[in-house]
């Protein structure tokens, strides 16, 4: 299977910009030893967006995102 997927391109004068798809969801728990990530299928394509776009070349090193309740 192949999937072609679009990732916002890095700017010194605009940052980086991530992007969720619709009807999205994510759910995170945190135990003593693992972090367990539960998501449907738009949000799995939204985790990936995010960590592709936070791969480019570009982004400065330090650049992260803090998932939240508020982060979308």
């Amino acid at each position: 299977m192949e999937v072609r997927i679009e990732i916002p391109t890095y700017s010194r004068d605009n940052g980086i910009k991530f992007v969720w798809e619709d009807n999205f969801v994510i759910r995170a728990e945190i135990n003593a030893d693992s972090v367990l990530i539960k998501a449907n299928k738009e949000g799995l394509q939204s985790l990936a967006k995010h960590l592709l776009t936070l791969a480019q070349d570009e982004v400065p090193v330090d650049t992260h995102l803090h998932y939240t309740v508020y982060s979308d």
